[in-house]
């Protein structure tokens, strides 16, 4: 197994081999209270799995570790955290890969540690690379036998192959749902029977650039990625709840350097999108309006920071430190409302990306009512009502629900990626298991294994 320094924890190695059999369970901790109580259950299963689980959130801003471990109940429980400010990330993206390597084992090492066990494979988020969506419709001849898994990994290898773009990353191939002989509405169509399994796979991608160089740097860290995940998919599947997911609601996962939008519909993910602009973008333009230093900025906007005007601003002084001064006695002294207009065009912009995003690709009635904000901006205040205001919808701030162990200070928005990304690694509905159970390798079995195989696949 590969380290990241010179022995294992606790003088052992640790075992982290994962089996996957038949799932069962439910994809949140069974009876959790909150708003993801009985989560997914009609969409995915959980699966047991041995060994650590491991998920890694690179962020502009931070990076975050997570380990965790699937109770016999199926809950899901941290062992393990850590999380460091994040360097050399912009955007979403690598800039610096000696920064974000030494950020990413700083992190990594504090969960291991607080674990008492080393990871070997982790999950990893992707906010970056312009996410895209593609709807590819696909139909495989069934026979009259009784669908399984293998049909259905012959049908998303249909769907894959439609992927022809060499400058994207495949991330998902997610359904929207099948069809059997032309009835619609089947979720999970194993151990039904008809002639013709047909499905709408909605393909999810981002820039190949992008995510090679993430890639380089977590196998620097020694490191293997057992999969890449959008931020807003598991952003949904740790703060949403069924109800939600089924009628119809919008994530926006507000980052530092990206926001990232998910639309669910009928229990699937049917639309992700990313905007180049976050919560860093409104440090810096306070840093640029009030001449200071970015990391007073940061710190003005989050203590005095607000999207709406008040009466009480004009009235209100805050202490500005000039940039390259020294002496606090050079500190300027401005009213609040010069830091709210400065803060209110930039979040304003945002929402309206938002919105023209969901109109040009025609889903403001697919979201109905509801948006779900998340991730660290989503925490400025007046922000929700903003979203409100501008969306014309209901807004509430998610956060990551039904996890037993996660601390509480990691249990706001701006943690809620990392969380969903432990919960994405033990689901097991039909799009987990037909995009990644392991597969026969083409020269496996005899002759008649063989024969049996091509029949089943082309009769």
């Amino acid at each position: 197994m590969k380290r990241r320094n010179g022995k294992p924890l606790n003088g052992k190695q640790n075992d982290t081999t994962t089996t996957a059999p038949a799932a069962a369970g439910s994809a949140g901790a069974p009876g959790a209270a909150g708003r993801n109580k009985g989560a997914m259950t009609a969409v995915a299963r959980t699966k047991p799995r041995n060994g650590p689980i491991g998920a890694l959130d690179v962020g502009t801003d931070k990076v975050c570790c997570l380990i965790g471990r699937m109770l016999d109940d199926g809950a899901l429980r941290i062992t393990g955290f850590g999380h460091q400010n994040s360097e050399g990330l912009r955007n979403g993206a690598v800039v610096d890969m000696d920064a974000a390597e030494a950020a990413i084992r700083a992190a990594v090492d504090s969960a291991e540690h607080m674990a008492g066990e080393r990871l070997q494979k982790v999950l990893v988020n992707i906010s970056g690379g312009q996410l895209q969506s593609a709807k590819v419709p696909v139909a495989v001849s069934i026979a009259g036998h009784t669908v399984g898994d293998e049909d259905l990994r012959r049908i998303h290898a249909h769907a894959r192959s439609r992927h022809t773009a060499s400058d994207r990353t495949l991330l998902h191939t997610l359904p929207e749902g099948y069809t059997i002989d032309g009835n619609q509405g089947i979720r999970d169509p194993r151990g039904m029977v008809g002639d013709h399994l047909g499905v709408t796979m909605h393909l999810i991608s981002a820039a190949s650039g992008v995510t090679r160089n993430l890639s380089t740097v977590i196998d620097r860290c020694h490191l293997d990625i057992e999969g890449l995940v959008a931020s807003p998919y598991a952003s949904g599947l740790a703060c949403l709840d069924q109800d939600e997911m089924d009628l119809g609601v919008m994530v926006v996962d507000m980052g530092c350097g990206t926001t990232t939008l998910a639309v669910f519909l009928e229990g699937s993910l049917v639309h992700v999108d990313g905007l180049p602009v976050g919560g860093g973008h409104v440090t810096k333009d306070i840093a640029r309006g009030l001449t200071t230093p970015i990391a007073h900025a940061e710190r003005m906007k989050t203590l005095y920071g607000n999207c709406l005007a008040s009466v009480s601003d004009e009235r209100e002084m805050l202490k500005v430190p000039m940039v390259g001064e020294e002496d606090d006695a050079q500190a300027s002294t401005v009213p609040r409302s010069m830091l709210t207009s400065i803060i209110q065009p930039r979040v304003e912009e945002t929402f309206e990306l938002v919105r023209s995003r969901l109109e040009e690709n025609g889903l403001e009635r697919a979201v109905g009512r509801q948006v779900v904000l998340t991730g660290g901006a989503s925490q400025l205040a007046g922000v929700r009502e903003m979203a409100a205001t501008l969306l014309n919808k209901q807004v509430r701030v998610g956060r990551p629900a039904g996890f037993a162990g996660l601390p509480e200070a990691m249990d706001g928005p701006g943690f809620t990626a990392c969380a969903g990304l432990l919960r994405h690694a033990v689901r097991a509905g039909p799009d987990r298991t037909a995009e990644e159970a392991p597969r026969q390798p083409s020269g496996a079995g005899g002759p008649l294994s063989r024969l049996g195989l091509w029949l089943k696949e082309n009769f």
